[in-house]
């Protein structure tokens, strides 16, 4: 009985919808309201309906209501770029063409295929002489008026994250029109969010060649190669679109971002400074500049192109989260206003939501405010948490396998092998741990240059999963049972050159990925005198450290406490094992170690490396360096206590990750203190 009344009610809910819908498309905008008050009576969230009940509003002059339509679908779906697209529609109908230009730019970043907002962006463009912005526009308006209806409706379905349907009618399409970019494109965009980089990078390839002089085709071709870590196929893509488009600053900007990740970024700055000196509104590229200042420890330049940024765009979130990234950066009580205002808004997307949250808990934490501060972490790391597809058993079992097939039998049975380059230094563990201190102690070394986190022995393993990209079938670490003597060697040699770009002229260099700790197992098979430290710090610091940290990119365990935890639970259970199996191998360093005997662990780490001391190393702060890392700032300030213990003011809120938490890892007294001050 249940089942029928489901599906009659579906029945009824479709009946419904395409009528009001026809009506809207009639003209018939009162009509159309009517049904769709009925709907939502019994739908209230029903997102469609949301939608055309605030377009027949607008028709019909009801801005008022037409915008509370909106406000309740964007509690709902608050990164629809449709729904501030007519954001923008009631802000131009009601005469405010300010906010309306703001709502279009908010629309086209969530749904670049949105016609209307490309237009409504080249009028004012154009009004106010903006020409190669207006350019820019008109370029986009002509490429979306040149495709067939069906395509911009996959485009406008695969923003809306139905990434299923999308990648449904995309391949039916295909099949019909086999060259057709456009398509080609939106299907390497499925793949490319759905993790298949590889499917994403061939689509992309065959599509430029079909159509070499298209820009944005091109643009999307050389970010899945970024992705893919070829940084010098990146690098020709950039150089090609910036030789076809000289005056187009989207692919300038892109360029100066490309010369940055490689390390240069002073030329970097120096592009930038081009680019606003074309267009000084340019929010983003002071924001970049940023990013590059801070690197180079020119903080407070960083500082000032981070405040330029929030100045042009108020609501630029990674602004303020910029600065408070800084964690030396104290925001004023109207920067402070400025952002609970922020959060405030329903018409803000949640990238910025999460960005604003993180910067305020920052901010809050700094003047003493930890209730407010937590309040803000909660809500960042849920925004993260419910985008991320992380599963703590899927973790566990990923971890595990290691244990599994990487036993004593295992390393015995493939016996010596693999390059014999004694180059690599890996500093792994969990982010947050020390390991961007330890770097900065070495890299100070003569005989040691300090890259950054290096994404290369992660390509391997992904490439040893073979088609399986999130290893539910086992392939990896199952498939390092049949690599043959060779095939180690070439893998060690394959990440000895594909690293050299991030190098200088020292016989040694670091490699800081911290979720190399994963795969020690395949490092020790393809480079067997490589060093690898293991950074590792308190649980309770370490996993709070986490979930106060917004990460670039990646590390989605840290968006929960109970993640976080259990994370680091694993974490310790396989290192225990890698120390097992591969006895002498690994030098652990616990911060708290480093704190209190600098030299001692100075010395330490440096006769495991078999390297001569050199007083520099105690007097690393003074290393003048690029550090890219969240902890850039506190790494050029002597060795201090500053983060032991950040995480008692909160105690309160801390018993989900003292529950998932070994408490044999922890301290008696600190179980007690957050037991004692937990809220019931």
């Amino acid at each position: 009985m249940k089942e029928d009344k489901f599906n009659a009610d579906a029945t009824t809910l479709s009946v419904d919808l395409s009528e009001a819908t026809q009506a809207v498309k009639d003209n018939r905008f009162q009509d159309a309201l009517t049904l769709f008050e009925i709907i939502l009576k019994d739908h209230p969230d029903h997102i469609d309906s949301l939608y055309l009940a605030s377009v027949s509003s607008r028709y019909l002059k009801h801005f008022d209501d037409s915008r509370q339509y909106i406000e309740r679908l964007l509690l709902n779906a608050p990164d629809m770029g449709r729904a501030y697209q007519e954001l923008g529609h009631i802000s131009r109908d009601m005469g405010n063409e300010e906010k309306a230009v703001t709502h279009y730019r908010q629309a086209y970043e969530l749904n670049p295929a949105l016609l209307a907002s490309w237009n409504a962006l080249y009028q004012y463009f154009v009004k106010n002489n903006n020409r190669p912005a207006a350019d820019h526009a008109e370029q986009q308006i002509k490429k979306l008026q040149a495709l067939p209806a069906s395509l911009l409706y996959i485009d406008q379905i695969l923003n809306e994250g139905r990434l299923g349907l999308a990648e449904t009618k995309c391949r039916a399409f295909l099949k019909k029109h086999p060259t057709h970019t456009y398509a080609m494109s939106l299907l390497s965009e499925i793949a490319n969010r759905l993790g298949y980089f590889d499917d994403a990078e061939f689509l992309l390839e065959k599509a430029v060649e079909f159509k070499p002089n298209d820009g944005d085709l091109r643009m999307q071709y050389a970010t899945i190669l970024r992705k893919k870590q070829k940084f010098t196929k990146t690098m020709e893509q950039v150089n090609i679109l910036c030789n076809q488009y000289p005056e187009n600053l989207v692919y300038q900007a892109q360029k100066a971002s490309e010369i940055m990740q490689n390390g240069d970024h002073e030329e970097a700055i120096r592009l930038f400074d081009g680019i606003l000196d074309k267009n000084p509104y340019n929010f983003s590229t002071h924001t970049s500049k940023g990013h590059a200042q801070k690197t180079l420890g020119k903080t407070d330049q960083a500082i000032k192109s981070y405040q330029s940024a929030y100045k042009i765009k108020p609501d630029h979130g990674e602004s303020f989260f910029s600065l408070s990234n800084l964690k030396t950066y104290s925001f004023s009580s109207d920067e402070l206003s400025s952002m609970r205002e922020q959060v405030q808004r329903i018409d803000l997307s949640l990238r910025d939501k999460a960005y604003f949250h993180f910067a305020l808990a920052q901010g809050c934490e700094s003047i003493g405010e930890f209730d407010e501060a937590f309040l803000h972490l909660e809500k960042g790391n849920k925004i993260k948490n419910d985008q991320s597809k992380y599963s703590i058993e899927r973790m566990d079992a990923e971890l595990q396998a290691q244990i599994d097939i990487c036993d004593e039998a295992f390393f015995k049975d493939l016996g010596s092998g693999g390059h014999q380059t004694k180059d690599p230094i890996f500093i792994l563990g969990l982010p947050r741990a020390g390991s961007t201190l330890i770097e900065q102690i070495l890299a100070s070394h003569s005989m040691i240059d300090g890259t950054l986190e290096l994404p290369n022995i992660l390509s391997i393993a992904q490439g040893l999963r073979g088609g399986d990209i999130y290893g539910k079938l086992g392939n990896y670490p199952k498939s390092l049972r049949s690599l043959t003597s060779e095939q180690r060697d070439e893998f060690g040699k394959r990440f000895i050159k594909e690293t050299k770009i991030h190098r200088k002229d020292a016989p040694m260099f670091t490699d800081k990925m911290p979720n190399n700790f994963r795969h020690i197992g395949l490092i020790h098979l393809i480079m067997p005198n490589a060093k690898i430290i293991d950074a590792r710090r308190y649980p309770l610091d370490c996993c709070f450290s986490m979930f106060k940290q917004l990460f670039a990119q990646g590390q989605e365990f840290s968006y929960g406490l109970a993640e976080a935890g259990s994370y680091y639970n694993s974490y310790i259970k396989l290192m225990d094992h890698w120390n097992k199996v591969l006895p002498n191998k690994i030098l652990r360093v616990n911060n708290e170690d480093v704190v209190e005997d600098l030299e001692g662990q100075v010395r330490r780490m440096l006769d495991y490396l078999e390297l001569p001391f050199e007083e520099e190393c105690i007097a690393f702060h003074k290393t003048k360096r690029s550090v890219r890392t969240a902890s850039s700032e506190q790494v050029r300030k002597p060795v201090n206590k500053d983060g032991m213990g950040r995480w008692k003011p909160y105690a309160k809120n801390l018993r989900p990750l003292l529950e998932s938490l070994d408490h044999d890892l922890l301290m008696r007294d600190d179980i007690s203190l957050i037991n004692s001050r937990v809220d019931y």
